[in-house]
């Protein structure tokens, strides 16, 4: 089978599912065979139409070559699929506007005929829509560490710990998971990473022609787009930084994994109102109060009986399964009535229907993807005796994650070195930032938002939302907040100081 053929095999396997699970948060990997690009030469673009139906019949669709190692340009080379949709109105054209996908594992592909159009008419007149599949993600040059099937569960990819808070089976599938990728993964592996991102983005850039390059980059894609504008902050235009990751340098995904512990504890007490309202027909408690303890006694009592679960993976609904699903949930409260049902299933000792999933190489090629970044961008510790600590810290302090946030994972026992420090945020550069971030965020907490807006200095504007949900702009934020963010990209007017929308 040749690149290609390979290329295009996988993705028309991600059509079938538009969400896939990433290491650390669900990432929007819409790399269909809808979006399949022509091939481009090593000196620039040649636009085609997409290969078969998209939403948008203007989408065009490319490849771009880029050095696989930036450290030996002249060695071999990668294609990166890029799409686009042009500026419908050409004399009020500004630039081009990126789209970054979240993740690490997401692609935004389909963005630019997909989320790309709820922009504004007068944002999308101002810019051509552009969207890509990260390095090592099909339909680009893609990765796959060929792991087991059980490892592919969300509940083994995010590290929840044992019911009595031993990691040392977490530390096993670390070293299996980390064996495989080393057998399987080839050479690309080793070169995924956001700096290497972030190089892609500024090759993008030239390649489209723009001497600047605005950016929406949204979860895992604000880090993106905080180290593309760290490392090349002239060529950067306006950049919108929706729901915001920790920059720490010493940490960079161990903060994100970190995380969930105070944004399961900001977000959890919106989904017991709801789960508590009168007439809510998915109703588990009569007092908001009682969801909480309702819950940790039912995670309890799987992590003692689970119940099988024929079809799922794993094939059992156990306690580390109704946390995961709960954590899941909590990104839009559009999922609050697929966790309640699952509570109220399990109370009465049953489960509902399996879950879809993806299809396996997807998940595969998602799960390696995810895997070579937070593994690559940072070292992390290799004893048993950290993980052991700071998960019995955290089972303490924050019962509902139950230790999962700073447990071990596969870049415990990964087997390469991190080839560059990580990139340190700083203030440094044209003030041409906007931060938009909801105040309550599973994934993305408010206080991350915030360590990254520090860090950003005077180059950041923040408007925080009141509201509930990952992704804010255009999503699970309010009208103040959209607003905000649509006049910044459409004009450059952007609020003088930091905002508060109520």
């Amino acid at each position: 089978m040749t690149q290609r053929t390979r290329i295009r095999r996988t993705a028309a396997l991600a059509g079938v599912s538009a969400v896939l699970l990433g290491l650390l948060a669900p990432a929007t990997a819409s790399a269909s065979a809808s979006s399949v690009p022509a091939p481009g030469g090593p000196g620039g673009l040649a636009w085609t139409a997409c290969q078969g139906a998209t939403a948008d019949p203007r989408q065009q669709c490319a490849t771009l070559q880029v050095p696989m190692d930036y450290s030996n340009p002249r060695g071999p080379r990668i294609g990166i699929a890029l799409s686009r949709v042009p500026s419908g109105k050409p004399a009020a054209r500004r630039g081009a506007l990126l789209l970054i996908p979240g993740g690490p594992g997401g692609s935004s592909l389909d963005d630019p005929s997909g989320r790309g159009q709820r922009l504004p008419q007068d944002v999308r007149d101002a810019y051509d829509l552009i969207g890509f599949a990260p390095r090592g993600l099909a339909p680009s040059a893609s990765v796959d560490c060929g792991l087991d099937h059980a490892d592919l569960a969300t509940s083994r990819l995010r590290p929840w710990p044992a019911a009595d808070g031993s990691v040392d089976a977490n530390l096993a599938t670390a070293r299996r998971m980390a064996d495989a990728c080393r057998r399987n993964g080839g050479e690309l592996l080793r070169h995924i990473s956001t700096a290497n991102e972030a190089r892609d983005i500024d090759r993008i850039r030239a390649a489209l022609g723009e001497r600047r390059l605005s950016a929406w980059g949204v979860s895992y894609g604000t880090y993106v787009g905080a180290v593309y504008s760290q490392m090349f902050p002239q060529r950067t235009d306006r950049v919108v930084l929706d729901s915001n990751d920790d920059p720490d340098p010493a940490r960079v995904g161990r903060a994100w994994l970190a995380g969930h512990e105070q944004g399961v504890e900001d977000t959890f007490p919106d989904f017991a109102a709801w789960a508590a309202a009168p007439g809510n027909p998915d109703r588990l408690a009569e007092r908001a109060a009682d969801v909480r303890p309702l819950f940790l006694r039912l995670a309890a009592r799987l992590d003692r009986e689970p119940i099988p679960w024929p079809g799922a993976n794993p094939e059992e609904l156990n306690g580390n399964v109704l946390r995961q699903t709960m954590l899941d949930s909590l990104y839009s409260p559009g999922k609050y009535p697929a966790l309640a049902k699952l509570v109220r299933a399990a109370l009465r000792g049953t489960v509902p229907p399996a879950p879809a999933a993806p299809p396996e190489a997807v998940l595969q090629n998602v799960a390696a993807v995810g895997a070579a970044t937070l593994c690559n961008d940072v070292a992390w510790p290799r004893s048993a005796a950290v993980y052991e600590k700071d998960v019995a810290k955290s089972r303490a302090e924050y019962p509902l994650t139950a230790g999962m946030p700073r447990n071990a994972m596969v870049c415990a026992a990964w087997p390469y070195a991190p080839q560059e420090p990580p990139v340190r945020i700083t203030g440094r550069g044209p003030s041409n930032v906007l931060l938009v971030q909801n105040e309550r965020d599973v994934a993305t907490p408010l206080s991350g938002a915030l360590r990254l807006r520090r860090a950003l200095g005077d180059r950041a504007v923040m408007v925080t939302v009141n509201s509930t949900g990952h992704d804010a702009y255009l999503a699970n934020g309010n009208a103040c907040g959209d607003r905000v963010v649509s006049r910044f990209l459409a004009s450059g007017q952007r609020p003088d100081a930091d905002l508060h929308c109520r």
